[in-house]
């Protein structure tokens, strides 16, 4: 499997110079988001803060304007909280064992086992979602591998089969291998290394391994947004509390958030058109109120609310940025 990844490895950024804190960020980036979208965001994050001193001497909101558009914030936060750590007990230097990566804030196994073995080139298995379908294919272990028997399984799988060395190749031969040949639907198993004895391949079961997250009912939440405007086409927005959905971010204020500034202070409000935006355990219907504000001065600005030009907006999620932009455009 080593051999095939040096004849067809992916040209990935982080692996230009793969040094654990480049692994670390690209590893907690590309959590439950593409490689394509995860890059561009990669270059300018690391530009912005090359090193985990950078990154925890950063105000959290120079982090998460970052951040922006690669949703899931919670990962924003908790690399900041991690950076934070290493520099008051770690030297700014990342640990080399896994254990001690997993005592850091937003560090897992996986996670942990990536930055060991593709940062220092040390034996640590890993068991992203690529990782998981090749084993289960090539071992024919079935079932959905987010419970937790099947999880141990696959575990000890990866363990036992590490390498004696070139740990690095091995565990991005495996997601690559996942990615690009041994996919959710139709893999191409005439091109992968591992088809003379994979079982959910001689047996012709690659669509029934691994089996897939059994379904459940999406929950659905609707939400009146304000969009008030000042006499200089500015935005008032609000930060958002620093945990929960969008923690820490700028965002338009809830009609039903009791700071919400009280309608006698704005115009009658024009209803928009409704934004649906799926996030991992409901969907989100976001309900656009715009409105001029009657008198602007006397909606208080102070840390957790203030006027924003549409050009100049700070760290917003990326559905506030496209309500914004729907609303002042003619």
């Amino acid at each position: 499997m080593v051999a095939w990844y040096r004849a067809e490895k992916r040209e990935l950024p982080w692996r230009a110079e793969p040094d654990p804190y480049r692994v670390w960020l690209s590893e907690v980036m590309s959590q439950q988001t593409t490689l394509k979208a995860v890059i561009p965001y990669f270059e300018r994050f690391l530009a912005r803060f090359p090193d985990p001193a950078t990154l925890a001497a950063a105000p959290l909101e120079d982090v998460l304007e970052l951040w922006a558009g690669l949703g899931y914030y919670a990962r924003g936060r908790n690399l900041h909280k991690a950076a934070q750590v290493l520099c008051e007990q770690h030297a700014g230097k990342l640990p080399a064992d896994v254990s001690g990566l997993e005592a850091l804030p937003g560090i897992g196994r996986s996670t942990a086992g990536a930055i060991v073995s593709m940062g220092f080139d040390q034996p640590a298995p890993i068991l992203d979602g690529n990782v998981k379908r090749v084993l289960a294919r090539h071992a024919g272990i079935d079932g959905w591998p987010g419970r937790s028997a099947v999880a141990r399984q696959l575990w000890a799988l990866a363990e036992d089969r590490l390498p004696s060395g070139r740990f690095a190749d091995y565990s991005q031969a495996s997601m690559d291998l996942g990615a690009t040949v041994c996919t959710r639907h139709a893999p191409a198993c005439h091109a992968c290394p591992l088809n003379a004895d994979c079982v959910a391949h001689r047996s012709h079961r690659t669509h029934e391994i691994p089996a897939p997250k059994p379904k459940a009912n999406r929950k659905r939440r609707r939400s009146k947004l304000w969009l008030i405007r000042n006499e200089q086409g500015h935005y008032l927005l609000e930060r958002r509390p620093p945990v929960g959905i969008w923690g820490g971010l700028w965002s338009l204020p809830e009609a039903d958030d009791a700071t919400t500034p009280p309608l006698a202070l704005v115009e009658p409000p024009r209803p928009g058109p409704v934004l649906v935006h799926e996030l991992t355990h409901f969907t989100w219907e976001l309900c656009p109120m715009s409105a001029r504000a009657r008198d602007a001065q006397a909606i208080a600005e102070g840390d957790n609310m203030s006027w924003y030009a549409p050009d100049n907006l700070p760290g917003v999620p990326a559905p506030i940025r496209r309500l914004i932009e729907e609303d002042r455009a003619p």
